[in-house]
């Protein structure tokens, strides 16, 4: 493959590191590493207040990246919205998602859209923004099957779903099965981890629950447990750092991931790397991609009491979870950054 000069065009949300984030820096050092020259552009993105949304689509639509001192950039590489609106002759999308507000999430309370003149001229523009930024794509993949379902759901657009590996995928290993249940999400209301406490406090076991993350929802998470009577059942961690996550994946009995109609899930594909069985829910969206019910996983009801008992049932029976989470270890092996380098940059 010919080397080439690439851009790789990022949004950014100022004080936030989470999937995406890491996704834009391991296709960086993987796209380096096969003699690509490569530089990300990341600008702030700002949604709050709604109204200001389309300036950061703008912001993006007056870029001229077709070249920087005299050097040609041969091919970008975008991400999240807005960012594709950029404009270049060889311009490949691999969408880690829309602005899902004023998508799968408008009309419900994760969503700041509100059913006023002003919020519904946004959200038009939104769609014509995406329909054309998108539209001018040479080739465009998501990151999930679920990802290219809403694009073809709300924009009639066609994609190819091309998974990205964990950044901890060579790191990940199988240690024996702990007491513990394990959380490595996101601390936000999309992950669902007030569920995750609810059922733990209806569980007949008394699995610990280890939260490993941060995030805006921290507070509110810890009232919660408070009010339930976890007390030392639940540890909040705060941010790891990648060496102690990796020895949390190796010892927990099972992970626990059932976001909102999720558009991936890199703890799915990271518990597997470990051999750990994951407990989800049926409408958790991109996990259900890798996770089978009674294979891989358990899969239940978006309900403390269903979500209870495929703890306890995880917690009593840890030669069952070995065995599902060893069954998801070769979905995993296959997700490498080398098909995803000839993906984009072979489109």
């Amino acid at each position: 493959m010919t080397a080439k000069r690439i851009l790789i065009c990022a949004t950014q949300v100022p004080f936030v590191r989470g999937g995406a984030e890491y996704l834009v820096e391991g296709l960086r050092d993987a796209l380096r590493e096969r003699g690509h020259t490569v530089d990300v552009v990341a600008l702030p993105y700002q949604w709050h207040p709604v109204e200001r949304i389309p300036e950061s689509a703008l912001a993006w639509r007056m870029l001229d990246i077709s070249q920087f001192n005299g050097q040609p950039i041969d091919q970008v590489i975008c991400t999240k919205f807005p960012s594709y609106m950029v404009r270049h002759g060889h311009k490949v999308v691999w969408l880690v998602h829309q602005h899902r507000q004023a998508y799968d999430w408008y009309g419900t309370p994760l969503s700041d859209f509100t059913n006023i003149p002003e919020h519904r001229q946004v959200r038009d523009e939104i769609f014509r923004m995406d329909r054309r930024g998108l539209g001018e794509c040479r080739a465009r993949y998501t990151i999930s099957r679920n990802v290219s379902a809403r694009l073809r759901r709300f924009n009639s657009i066609e994609s190819e779903a091309l998974y990205p590996p964990s950044r901890y995928a060579a790191q990940l290993r199988a240690g024996p099965y702990g007491d513990y249940i394990l959380s490595s999400s996101r601390l936000d209301r999309a992950k669902r981890l007030d569920l995750l406490l609810e059922a733990a406090a209806r569980t007949r076991s008394p699995a610990r629950v280890l939260l490993a993350g941060a995030g805006p929802d921290r507070e509110r998470l810890e009232g919660i447990a408070a009010k339930l009577g976890l007390g030392e059942r639940v540890r909040f961690l705060g941010f790891v750092g990648d060496a102690e996550l990796v020895e949390l994946y190796a010892g927990a009995r099972a992970v626990y991931y059932a976001p909102v109609d999720e558009d991936y899930g890199f703890a799915t594909v990271e518990a597997f790397g470990a051999a750990r069985p994951v407990v989800t829910t049926d409408d958790a969206g991109g996990v259900l991609e890798f996770v089978e019910d009674g294979v891989s996983g358990l899969i239940c009801s978006p309900d403390p009491a269903a979500v209870a008992r495929a703890l306890d049932t995880m917690a009593a029976n840890p030669a069952l979870a070995e065995r599902l989470g060893r069954a998801g270890r070769p979905q995993v092996a296959a997700i490498t950054w080398a098909k995803v380098v000839e993906a984009l940059v072979g489109a």
